[in-house]
């Protein structure tokens, strides 16, 4: 049963993986690194679970406590940059300035 939940993990990882080397809108990429995340978590959660141990099930909860941490930080510069730009295309120089 733990395989089919590595098989899914790394399944969602790759489709985060492709889509923050193929996309090139910052929110799209923000969630392909979140999906990547959550893959992570997924597969802690079930290897903790096949061992009948707690460590992944706390590493997974660490895990979203710094996704969360950055899904605040992350979403505020970018709906700055947006405000500024008017865009959220990552492929234009953005500099930021004081």
């Amino acid at each position: 049963m733990t395989s089919l939940y590595a098989v899914l993990a790394v399944i969602l990882f790759t489709i985060g993986l492709v889509g923050f080397m193929v996309r090139r809108n910052a929110l799209v990429i923000f969630m392909c690194i979140e999906l990547m995340l959550n893959a992570a978590n997924l597969l802690f959660v079930a290897f903790s679970s096949h061992h009948g141990i707690l460590d992944g099930q706390m590493a997974a909860f660490f895990v979203m406590v710094v996704a969360a941490a950055e899904v605040v930080i992350g979403l505020s510069i970018i709906v700055m940059i947006y405000r500024a730009r008017r865009t959220t295309s990552v492929d234009e120089e953005i500099v930021m300035k004081g």
